[in-house]
C-alpha cells in the first residue's frame, strides 16, 4: 500500500485549525467568500507554513449566508472572476510570508457542481489559469470528468474519508442523516477500505472501486480532530504515514 496525503478544508473559523495541521500534508485555505477573510487567511498560512504544509486556495461561490454549500446562478464570467480574485488573494499572502501556493480545491456547491457541470468546471479551470498554470487542481475522480483532458493542468483526485457516498459516487447529501462521519473508528473502517482495497462501501450497501491521490477530513466536522488524529496512529502503525 502507498502512502497515504491527507488534507483538510481549513480557515473556515471552525476553531480546529492549529490542532488540525500536524496531522494533515495539503491544506485548503478558505478565501473569504464563503468563510474566513484576510485576517483568517495569513493565520492560517502561518499555521501550515509552521507545520510544512502545502497550501491551497479553497473558492467557493460568493455565499456566506449558506457556507457556500447552494448552488448559485452565475454567468461564466462573473463565476470565473470571483474565483480568479479568491485564488489570487489567499496566493498573494502565501507569496508575501514566504510561501508558495501548491493548489486549488474547490468548496461545497461549487466542487459539486464542477463534478458533473462542465461549464462550471471550466470556468475554475479559467481561473486557475488566470493564476499559475502549474497549480494543481483538486476534483474526484469520475468517468465524466471528461473537461480535465487537455487542460494543460495538473490533477488530483481526492476522496473523502468522513463522508458516505452515493451510487454514483457523488456525496450524500448533507440534509440526510448519514452524510456525515463522525466516530473515529468508522472513519477509519471507510478508509481502510479505500486504502487496502482500492473500493468503497456506498449508501446501497455495495462495493464500488475508487481511486484517489489525497484523502480529506473536514475542518468544520465536529470530531475533525480526533478523526485525525485516529487515522494518523492506525495508519502509522502500518507505515503508510
Amino acid at each position: 500500500m502507498r502512502q497515504l496525503i491527507f488534507n483538510a478544508d481549513v480557515g473556515e473559523e471552525a476553531g480546529f485549525d492549529a490542532e488540525i495541521m500536524p496531522y494533515v500534508s495539503w491544506c485548503n485555505i478558505a478565501c473569504g467568500s464563503h468563510a474566513g477573510g484576510d485576517e483568517e487567511i495569513r493565520k492560517t498560512i502561518r499555521l501550515a507554513l509552521d507545520h510544512g504544509v502545502k497550501i491551497g486556495a479553497h473558492p467557493s461561490y460568493p455565499d456566506r449566508q449558506n457556507f457556500g454549500r447552494v448552488k448559485m446562478e452565475m454567468s461564466n464570467d462573473d463565476l470565473i472572476k470571483t474565483i480568479t480574485d479568491q485564488i489570487r488573494l489567499v496566493k498573494f499572502y502565501v507569496e508575501q510570508m514566504g510561501g508558495e501556493l501548491h493548489h486549488v480545491k474547490p468548496h461545497g456547491a461549487l466542487y459539486n457542481e464542477a463534478v458533473k457541470n462542465e461549464e462550471v468546471a471550466s470556468s475554475i479551470l479559467n481561473a486557475v489559469k488566470n493564476i499559475d498554470k502549474s497549480l494543481v487542481v483538486i476534483t474526484q475522480k469520475k468517468h465524466k470528468d471528461s473537461y480535465l483532458s487537455g487542460q494543460g493542468l495538473k490533477v488530483k483526485y481526492e476522496a473523502f474519508a468522513d463522508r458516505n457516498y452515493n451510487e454514483d459516487l457523488s456525496l450524500v447529501s448533507r440534509s440526510e442523516n448519514n452524510a456525515v462521519l463522525i466516530n473515529p473508528h468508522d472513519v477509519f473502517n471507510h478508509v481502510f477500505k479505500m486504502v487496502s482495497e482500492g473500493r468503497v462501501k456506498v449508501k446501497s450497501g455495495a462495493e464500488l472501486p475508487i481511486f484517489f491521490d489525497t484523502i480529506c477530513v473536514h475542518g468544520d466536522n465536529p470530531k475533525s480532530v480526533a478523526i485525525l488524529k485516529h487515522l494518523h496512529a492506525k495508519f502509522k502503525t502500518l507505515s503508510l504515514l
